[in-house]
């Protein structure tokens, strides 16, 4: 079962409000949580763009729809009740967005009158948040993959640069480029922290998708590392074969490896090689402000 709509929510909603009287809205979402969505997998890794929790943001939607329609109220600030009609649609058992959109009550605080495509759009299983987020990931998609064409287009010495700098922007100490001939396979070394107390060697390889790194490139970049310590990153822009992931997870050194996907991934979150280019502000009701006036 993945992740329930904003829609699937009404009737577990209405379900919890119909147990309490009054149920601080944190409560609702909790309770509605814990009663229907809690053994989901993976329930709580599926995230908002902004980082919320998913289920708890589709809960959310949920209420504000059934607020509109009157089948909750909110008695004060920050609290919620099921109200007479919510319990008389809670005794039918089912509720769709498309039974909302014939609400009276619904489509007046909708301002349904405006267009008629307004009403076409609630209809939609996607709450806003989903469509923004569905953008987002989308733009975000695009950029991780020309950022991986060019990095696969990139001269061998510039993408060993690369690699190094996203190192310096994830926190770690001083890098060091190797030389370019003799290096014994390694591309660069870093210190672990800013006191160098201890290093990392690193190998960079360019590649196609369809040249994966084999058992014998691990195999040498291990015994390359075996000098004076036992941590390194093989990094490329293709993939590993199973032989090279089981090789370098057998190592008695720890070997890190880093595949193209998961390489952009870092590249776009620690902003090396990207950039911001529009910034969108989302802005919500702010409650305090009426209770303080």
């Amino acid at each position: 079962m993945s992740i329930p709509k904003f829609q699937e929510t009404f009737i577990p909603i209405l379900t919890v409000l119909d147990e309490n009287k009054i149920i601080s809205t944190a409560d609702l979402k909790r309770g509605v949580f814990d009663k229907y969505y809690k053994n989901l997998p993976g329930v709580l890794e599926e995230k908002t763009k902004s980082g919320d929790p998913l289920v708890f943001n589709r809960i959310a939607w949920g209420k504000t729809y059934l607020k509109q329609a009157g089948l909750l109220n909110q008695p004060e600030r920050a609290f919620v009740q099921i109200t007479d009609k919510g319990r008389m649609v809670l005794k039918r058992g089912e509720l769709r967005l498309k039974d909302l959109i014939k609400d009276e009550e619904f489509l007046a605080n909708r301002n349904a009158y405006k267009a008629n495509k307004e009403t076409e759009d609630m209809v939609s299983d996607e709450t806003p948040q989903d469509s923004i987020d569905k953008g987002f990931h989308s733009i975000e998609n695009q950029v991780k993959t020309d950022l991986l064409l060019k990095l696969q287009e990139s001269d061998p010495y510039d993408f060993e640069r690369i690699v190094l700098k996203l190192f310096g922007k994830m926190g770690y100490g001083d890098f060091v480029e190797t030389p370019k001939s003799g290096d014994g396979g390694i591309d660069g070394i870093i210190k672990e922290d800013k006191l160098g107390l201890d290093k990392i060697y690193i190998q960079a390889k360019r590649y196609s998708n369809g040249n994966k790194v084999r058992e014998l490139e691990i195999r040498n970049f291990i015994g390359a590392i075996n000098r004076d310590t036992n941590k390194g990153i093989f990094v490329t822009t293709s993939s590993f074969d199973e032989k090279a992931i089981r090789k370098a997870s057998d190592a008695n050194q720890k070997i890190i490896l880093i595949d193209g996907q998961s390489l952009v991934d870092l590249m776009y979150k620690y902003n090396v090689g990207v950039q911001t280019k529009d910034i969108y502000e989302i802005k919500e009701m702010d409650l305090d402000f009426f209770d303080e006036n």
